[in-house]
């Protein structure tokens, strides 16, 4: 280890925890950095490309009789999307307790239920993997936190202890649930700080201890074949009175102190960082381009996307794209529509009028959604995510027929297959699920709205009816997938360029690198519109008749400069 890269742990360290504790705990980094060298992986190059794309799903969303349900994913995934998605986002796939796996009670097994590591190998020898680290809490069944209930070391203190006679006003409430829960422990009852839920207790950072406890399980996922790290949560991780204990400083410098993990140790490994939060925090966490995430949620997107169909504009989402700016060519933006949670409304507050959002809100009830609701400081309550199946979500444009439907679907998931960035689809939104009710009133969570579990043999059978509307989706969505992996000018290398001169129905887009550059129509609208590109090629080579049919996406060849 060199002394200059000694030095830099030293001084992470040291903002994070003073200089005396900087000096003990320097030693035990690097002893995890020597270690982590060790590691071969599979991976000799992650530098991204226009060939990358991610899968969102869950370890069991789909799901065959007799059968592991690792295995039905691995053979679902080199069934039909082998050629398409080089990443798959398998979330949380630990033993937990609640949240549908983000109450982890062991960080470092596999749910027995989806199957074993054998499993998780298996799926990484054709596929990329992205892991979760939910960096902020563990399931109160974990035996971290039954070590804390039993007064034990080094667990009682992993967590945070509160007094009730303090002042807790200006934490940030991402939910609307009590901070702070009451456990029985060998000592009496105490209270801990809980963000999300009684049963997700958070772990306690100012203990260095802690710490190196969560380098060891970033280390382990590396060694289990993770190319990507999602850092759950982790805007929460360092709580101090005093502040919102959302985006304090601490917490960036331990992201920097991965990083720089990473760095040395000489590894194929990327981060990302979920931080579901308006735009100006969200991107804070690139760092300076170089010392923190690799990829940041593109939070805004979802709701933009959706909002920009309902008014049948793309004014607001054009010059918001326009904003966007990344530090440096090592970094980019992870883009989405739909996941596991709801769309998130915070992201979209200063770029949307806040009557705005609250309406589209109501439109999504009105079609048989819902809205979800955070604690506001003054104790009232306000709402931060809907959750509704994205197909369904867009119906608050308006009836139409069902192959318009489709067509409406795809448009928007062309815009997220058009931005600079990496596009990552999710489960649900690949094969055209839509609004689980049933699974709402079962687990009485509104986020299971979009978190069905689907037969494989029927969905076989769907996929290969081409009538269905899980087999135009699917085959949509390679279609497009098969036309962005072989075109360098969806590189996330590649500038964009927002097209302005162009009526407000169209989501306009130029895309370029080196000598090359491509046109990028969405008509957001159930309209025909004349555009001036006609005789413009198709990406696929047919003749552009310059004429954007209904919710039709022109991906053009740029042979010339537009007036």
């Amino acid at each position: 280890m060199m002394l200059n890269d000694t030095t830099k742990i030293y001084d992470l360290l040291s903002s994070i925890y003073g200089d005396n504790i900087a000096q003990e705990y320097t030693v035990k980094v690097i002893k995890k950095i020597e270690k982590l060298k060790e590691y071969k992986s599979n991976n000799t190059n992650l530098k991204f490309s226009e060939k990358d794309s991610f899968l969102i799903t869950y370890g069991d969303s789909i799901l065959k009789k007799n059968e592991n349900p690792l295995k039905t994913l691995d053979n679902f995934l080199n069934t039909y999307l082998k050629d398409y998605i080089n990443t798959v986002h398998i979330l949380p796939f630990f033993p937990y307790t609640s949240d549908d796996g983000f109450s982890i009670s062991d960080y470092k097994e596999v749910n027995q239920s989806l199957g074993s590591w054998n499993d998780i190998k298996q799926i990484n020898t054709n596929f990329n993997l992205m892991f979760d680290l939910v960096a902020n809490h563990v399931s109160s069944k974990s035996k971290w936190f039954q070590g804390y209930i039993d007064c034990e070391k080094p667990y009682d203190n992993f967590f945070i202890t509160c007094d009730d006679s303090k002042d807790y006003s200006k934490v940030f409430r991402p939910r609307a649930l009590d901070l702070l829960s009451e456990v029985e422990t060998k000592e009496g009852k105490k209270k801990v700080w809980t963000t999300f839920s009684s049963d997700q207790i958070d772990l306690n950072y100012q203990n260095p201890e802690l710490l190196m406890q969560i380098i060891d399980v970033f280390s382990y996922y590396v060694e289990k074949g993770a190319s990507f790290i999602r850092l759950d949560a982790i805007a929460f991780i360092w709580k101090e009175l005093g502040t919102s204990c959302i985006h304090n400083k601490q917490t960036h410098d331990i992201i920097k102190l991965f990083k720089l993990i990473i760095d040395l140790s000489n590894i194929n490994v990327k981060i990302i960082t979920e931080t579901n939060v308006p735009h100006k925090e969200n991107i804070s966490y690139f760092g300076n381009g170089y010392n923190e995430a690799s990829m940041v949620y593109n939070f805004p997107l979802p709701p933009l996307t959706l909002y920009t169909f309902w008014k049948k504009d793309a004014s607001i989402i054009k010059k918001w794209v326009s904003s966007l700016e990344l530090p440096s060519n090592e970094v980019t933006f992870f883009n989405f529509l739909a996941s596991h949670d709801g769309i998130g409304l915070l992201p979209a507050k200063g770029i949307v009028d806040d009557k705005e959002i609250a309406n589209m809100a109501t439109k999504v009830q009105e079609i048989g959604g819902f809205v979800s609701y955070k604690k506001e400081s003054n104790g009232k309550e306000s709402p931060y995510e809907m959750n509704v199946n994205y197909f369904d979500g867009l119906k608050i444009c308006g009836n139409i027929d069902e192959n318009l439907e489709i067509k409406r679907f795809l448009a928007s998931q062309s815009i997220l297959l058009s931005l600079k960035g990496i596009p990552a689809i999710y489960i649900h939104s690949l094969i055209g699920s839509r609004n689980w009710i049933e699974g709402v009133k079962i687990n009485k969570s509104n986020r299971s709205i979009n978190r069905e579990k689907i037969n494989f043999d029927l969905l076989e059978k769907q996929i290969s009816d081409e009538t269905s509307t899980r087999s135009k989706i699917i085959n949509g969505y390679k279609k497009l997938l098969e036309i962005r992996k072989n075109n360098k000018c969806f590189s996330p290398l590649a500038t964009q360029e927002i097209i302005n001169n162009l009526d407000q129905r169209i989501f306009s887009l130029k895309r370029s690198i080196d000598n090359d550059s491509i046109i990028c129509l969405t008509n957001v609208s159930n309209d025909f519109i004349q555009t001036p590109y006609k005789d413009y090629k198709f990406l696929d080579n047919n003749i552009f008749d310059g004429i954007l049919k209904p919710y039709q996406v022109a991906w053009l060849i740029d042979k010339r400069e537009i007036k």
